[in-house]
């Protein structure tokens, strides 16, 4: 089936919204997540992110079926999230979200990527420094990642379990 990477519409910001759901499901009973305190991408930010072209979703016969999340923080490219419905996950279309997302950081003048992940989870952490992401150091962390990291334990994410990647976007094509 033929995959097309797109910029979201506004319509499709509930449809978003179930990706990340079924996408989440697949951290349930692994010890990463307090449900009763995770919540979903805030509508109203992911409204606004659509609206000004960082939001992605790759389709299959024009349904997204994966979509990727970036923000800028502080001027930096930051990916704030990035699922694929676990049924159409191992096909490549993460890594070409991710490839998406970071061609829009470098035609932007941003010099890196970074993001926020669990370290080992194999879909997280392994997959992102297979496609060229390198864990950062605690004293490596920003101010404004340290407020990230501050959000992801009041939302109940094991944040000892995660670490903030960045890819260098410098001399890349």
């Amino acid at each position: 089936m033929d995959v097309v990477i797109r910029l979201a519409r506004a319509d499709e910001i509930l449809r978003i919204h179930e990706i990340e759901g079924e996408a989440g499901k697949m951290f349930s009973g692994l010890g990463l997540i307090d449900e009763a305190l995770d919540g979903s991408f805030p509508l109203e930010e992911l409204e606004r992110l659509v609206e000004i072209r960082q939001v992605w979703v790759a389709c299959i016969e024009n349904m997204p079926v994966g979509m990727a999340i970036m923000s800028v923080r502080d001027g930096s490219a930051y990916l704030e999230e990035m699922d694929v419905l676990p049924k159409h996950g191992r096909r490549g279309i993460g890594g070409r979200l991710l490839e998406t997302v970071c061609s829009w950081a470098r035609e932007n003048g941003h010099s890196a990527v970074a993001l926020s992940t669990f370290r080992d989870v194999p879909w997280n952490g392994p997959f992102y420094r297979k496609h060229g992401f390198k864990d950062l150091n605690p004293e490596e962390l920003l101010p404004w990642m340290l407020a990230i990291r501050e959000k992801e334990a009041d939302h109940g994410l094991a944040v000892e379990k995660r670490v903030f990647m960045r890819r260098d976007m410098r001399g890349q094509a």
